[in-house]
C-alpha cells in the first residue's frame, strides 16, 4: 500500500528536488499542501500602526515574503525608497531576492553566511548609526526586537502582511500516514481545521523547537525531528520509509 505523506509547504519548483528522489525510491505519495498562507495588508491597516517608513536608513528582511510585502505596501503608500537604503538580510538567498525590486548593490546588502538571525546582529552592530526598520508578519515573536534592544540599536517594527490558516475544504480528503510541520502556525492551522483530530497511527515530523512545543501542547506525539543524522526533511521522510 502506497504511503501518503503531507508536507506542509509549497511544492518544490523543480522535479530534481530530493523530495521526489525519496518518493520514487520508496513509492511514496507526497502531497505538498501549506497549512498557512500569506495575505497582503492594506495601506489603511498599515497606517493604523502609526509607524513611518521614511527616516529609516536600513531595512531588516527575514524572508522573501517580507520583501514582497514591504515593496508592495511602499508602492501603495507612495513611499519612495532612497537609492542609498541599506538592507540587512537573514541569508544570502533573501538578500539576492531584493533585486526583484531594486538594483542589487553588494555594498548596500549585508547578510551572515549561516542564515541565522543571531549571526546577522553583529553585522548590524557594526552599523550602529543606522535607523533600522523591520517588516513583520502578523504572527511573530519579539525575539528580534529584544535582540536589537539589547544591542542598543535604533529600530522600529511594523506588521506588513498577514499569516493566516490555509483552510481545508469540507470534502477535502485527510487520509495521510505522515504529517510534516515547519512552524507552530502549521500546528495551529491543523487544530483549527480539524478540532477533533486524533493522531492514532499517523506519524508527525516537526522542524524547530517551537514547532515541536506547539505540537506537544496540541496533544500530538512528535515521531521525527532533525538530528545530526537527519539534517533535512527528505532525510526524515526516508527514515520513516525505511520502517515500512
Amino acid at each position: 500500500m502506497v504511503k501518503k505523506i503531507l508536507v506542509s509547504q509549497p511544492k518544490p519548483a523543480t522535479e530534481k528536488s530530493p523530495y521526489f528522489d525519496v518518493a520514487n525510491k520508496y513509492n511514496l505519495d507526497l502531497v505538498f499542501r501549506p497549512f498557512i498562507k500569506i495575505e497582503p495588508m492594506s495601506a489603511k491597516d498599515f497606517r493604523q500602526q502609526k509607524v513611518s517608513i521614511p527616516g529609516h536608513t536600513a531595512i531588516v528582511f527575514t524572508s522573501r515574503h517580507a520583501i514582497d510585502h514591504f515593496f508592495s505596501l511602499c508602492k501603495d503608500l507612495r513611499v519612495t525608497i532612497p537609492d542609498d537604503m541599506k538592507y540587512f538580510c537573514v541569508s544570502e538567498q533573501v538578500s539576492l531576492y531584493i533585486q526583484k525590486y531594486v538594483q542589487y548593490r553588494k555594498r548596500k546588502n549585508f547578510f551572515p553566511d549561516t542564515g541565522r538571525i543571531a549571526d546577522l546582529l553583529p553585522i548590524m552592530v557594526k552599523h550602529k548609526a543606522e535607523n533600522y526598520f523591520v517588516p513583520q508578519s502578523s504572527i511573530h515573536n519579539d525575539d528580534l526586537k529584544n535582540m536589537l534592544d539589547e544591542a542598543g540599536l535604533q529600530h522600529d517594527e511594523a506588521v506588513m502582511y498577514y499569516t493566516v490558516p490555509n483552510d481545508f475544504a469540507e470534502d477535502e480528503a485527510f487520509d495521510y500516514d505522515m504529517l510534516v510541520f515547519f512552524s507552530p502556525e502549521g500546528i495551529h492551522s491543523l487544530i483549527k481545521n480539524f478540532p477533533d483530530f486524533k493522531q492514532k497511527d499517523i506519524k508527525v515530523a516537526c522542524l524547530g523547537l517551537k514547532t515541536i512545543k506547539a505540537a506537544e501542547e496540541a496533544g500530538l506525539h512528535v515521531d521525527y525531528q532533525p538530528t545530526p543524522e537527519l539534517r533535512s526533511v527528505p532525510a526524515i521522510i526516508e527514515a520513516y520509509a525505511k520502517t515500512l
